[in-house]
């Protein structure tokens, strides 16, 4: 990457195959990557690691994205870290939410490959 710093992403997956897939991936474009398993793992982590970015997934065990969205929203030392949700969850009232919540995109995994999701990652991360 151009940047000097290597720009921080906390990866949101509770799937270890995907979660290693994508932590690899974003490594191998420059990112220092962080990751979390759960909504609340995701805020610990957030508050501690001060990501750059965030990756979420909205389908995780116990809290799930949707109680991160709320959490990062009520937290000044995070409420600015922008999110793009991903998930296999097609539901048109979940991703009427999330982006009511603040994330700067929806995704479905099914419709792109990690190439294209990093893609459009760096598109908000280096604007």
């Amino acid at each position: 990457m151009a940047d000097q710093k290597k720009k921080k992403i906390l990866i949101v997956e509770d799937e270890e195959i995907l979660s290693e897939m994508y932590q690899d991936s974003f490594a191998r474009e420059g990112f220092e990557v962080v990751t979390a398993a759960t909504g609340q793992e995701a805020v610990d982590v957030a508050k501690a690691e001060k990501p750059d970015f965030v990756l979420l997934d909205m389908i995780l065990p116990s809290e799930d994205g949707i109680y991160f969205l709320k959490e990062k929203r009520k937290d000044p030392e995070i409420r600015s870290i922008p999110v793009v949700a991903f998930s296999a969850y097609d539901h048109p009232d979940t991703k009427k939410e999330t982006l009511e919540l603040g994330v700067q995109d929806y995704l479905l995994k099914t419709s792109y490959t990690p190439h294209q999701i990093i893609n459009k990652v760096k598109k908000y991360v280096l604007q």
